[in-house]
């Protein structure tokens, strides 16, 4: 085990009714890393990142994210932890009656902050994923990957220390996937964990990092 993870899975095991997904796995995602996590359809991958942000509990083991053993907090608490987190998934969820800004904004606002302090992290945020231009265009108004760059920003706009992305790029054509690749891997050399759920192997393949499987209930390293 790493000194300071910023995940830790001790002997999670997850069963749905007759079924078992994980049987007693582990893994850790050290702070800073970048990570792929792979397998085939089915296998669990989405079930994984369900039990770092804490819509599913395992039958046995235990999640650490940030120190925070997740297994064990309160309902109550959750919102704030998965504030703490940027989430990106691949249908892009984003309000379509408000414009790039506001669905950017819409993030800090839960969060009670200033509306100052919302302008400036909003516009700063727009400004990495460089979407400063198109702040008063509504998601219909873009194209895949501006709108995934939406999200992006959207994740990112409480300062996570861990970004999880859901098959990012699975609704883009290739040009579109391989910009987001290029963003994450800017997000991930500013210093932020990156957990990303992919099918798509070329991309794995171009943009090398650690990979790891879900095959058999259990988890696998394909890759360091």
């Amino acid at each position: 085990m790493t000194e300071n993870p910023i995940i830790t899975f001790e002997n999670i095991s997850v069963r749905f009714d007759d079924r078992t997904i994980f049987q007693n796995i582990n893994f850790t995602l050290d702070n800073g890393e970048f990570v792929y996590l792979i397998g085939a359809t089915g296998s669990g991958k989405s079930s994984f990142l369900k039990l770092i942000y804490r819509d599913l509990t395992p039958v046995e083991g235990t999640v650490h994210v940030a120190g925070i053993n997740v297994t064990a907090l309160n309902d109550r608490k959750v919102p704030k932890l998965r504030r703490s987190l940027g989430i990106v998934f691949q249908d892009f969820q984003l309000l379509p009656d408000r414009n790039v800004y506001d669905n950017v904004a819409f993030a800090l606002e839960v969060t009670g902050k200033s509306r100052s302090v919302i302008k400036q992290r909003t516009l700063e945020v727009l400004s990495m994923v460089g979407l400063s231009h198109r702040r008063y265009n509504l998601p219909d108004d873009l194209s895949g990957g501006e709108q995934q760059r939406v999200v992006i920003a959207r994740a990112l706009a409480n300062e996570p220390r861990l970004m999880l992305a859901d098959e990012p790029t699975g609704n883009l054509d290739p040009e579109a996937a391989h910009s987001i690749m290029d963003l994450f891997s800017q997000i991930n050399n500013r210093g932020m964990a990156v957990l990303m759920v992919t099918h798509n192997y070329d991309m794995v393949k171009r943009y090398p990092h650690r990979t790891v499987k879900i095959e058999d209930q259990n988890i696998i390293e394909v890759r360091r």
